[in-house]
């Protein structure tokens, strides 16, 4: 297992800039946020000259591609699904390009006029059909993060999902933090889902009780994402769990911590995650 991190802090830097901050703080993978204009990585203008340059750029650090990143929750609106599929066909296409097993995603909001169960059953099927047959011509997984403002809440969610579509190249980049203040099983997923966690975000979640307590579940401003180590997860646990169900892949960081830096944060977030790999 390694530690990674997803690159969209530094969406205003040049890529290269990137791997050189992941070589000098120990960090070995880079899960690359693509969208169209992206100085990272563009999708319709990556050609075999700039993946070729991405590759070496990575090579000479010791660093590896863990998966491209590709967030957008415009699959289950009607004027913009046809548009969002497109250009996911683009980022496996990328993905291809570069020796890129995992494309990441999300599975969208609730559809005008339904449920999030309802949006699964009947709408992400035909919506991630003609991706996934994509994906798998190029030898690419599909990997949704189960943020819980999307379709996938709940653990009753991830299982209308896989019941809705069951391709074996569709499953989940799996962050817990979004489990652990709704108050779910973290840990059960990965038992309950092994085979299917093709990546996951290492992100935590720090819970004030004293304000919860006061303002009650439905207030604001009683939990907040932050670093690993710097919250509610037990890492070392989490990641024994991962070992025992056969995942062997990156754990990366997703800085959306307001107390730390950029830098700093993903530093110490690192620093956490290496006792356990």
């Amino acid at each position: 297992m390694e530690v990674g991190l997803l690159t969209t802090p530094f969406a205003g830097d040049p890529l290269e800039l990137v791997l050189d901050f992941a070589e000098a703080t120990a960090i070995s993978a880079l899960e690359i946020a693509t969208h169209p204009g992206s100085r990272h990585l563009d999708p319709a203008k990556l050609d075999k000259a700039r993946a070729k340059e991405v590759r070496k750029g990575c090579d000479e650090r010791l660093l590896r591609i863990s998966a491209l990143a590709y967030y957008s929750c415009d699959l289950t609106i009607p004027k913009k699904s046809k548009a969002a599929q497109e250009t996911a066909k683009k980022v496996i296409d990328s993905a291809a390009l570069l020796g890129v097993e995992t494309v990441c995603m999300l599975a969208g909001f609730a559809a005008p006029g339904m449920t999030k169960l309802e949006t699964i059953r009947q709408v992400l099927p035909g919506a991630f059909k003609p991706i996934l047959a994509h994906a798998r011509k190029r030898g690419v997984n599909i990997a949704l993060e189960n943020w819980y403002a999307t379709c996938l809440q709940g653990l009753d969610t991830f299982e209308a999902m896989f019941e809705a579509v069951p391709d074996g190249n569709f499953g989940l980049n799996y962050d817990p933090s979004h489990l652990v203040h709704q108050e779910c099983d973290h840990l059960l997923p990965i038992t309950q889902f092994r085979g299917r966690i093709f990546h996951t975000h290492a992100k935590d979640v720090l819970i004030d009780r004293a304000r919860r307590a006061r303002t009650g579940v439905y207030g604001e401003g009683w939990w907040r994402y932050v670093l690993p180590g710097f919250g509610q997860i037990n890492w070392g646990e989490f990641v024994s769990h991962l070992r025992m169900n056969g995942y062997d892949g990156a754990l990366s960081i997703e800085h959306e911590d307001s107390a730390q830096g950029r830098e700093e944060g993903f530093a110490r977030g690192a620093w956490h995650l290496e006792q356990f790999c």
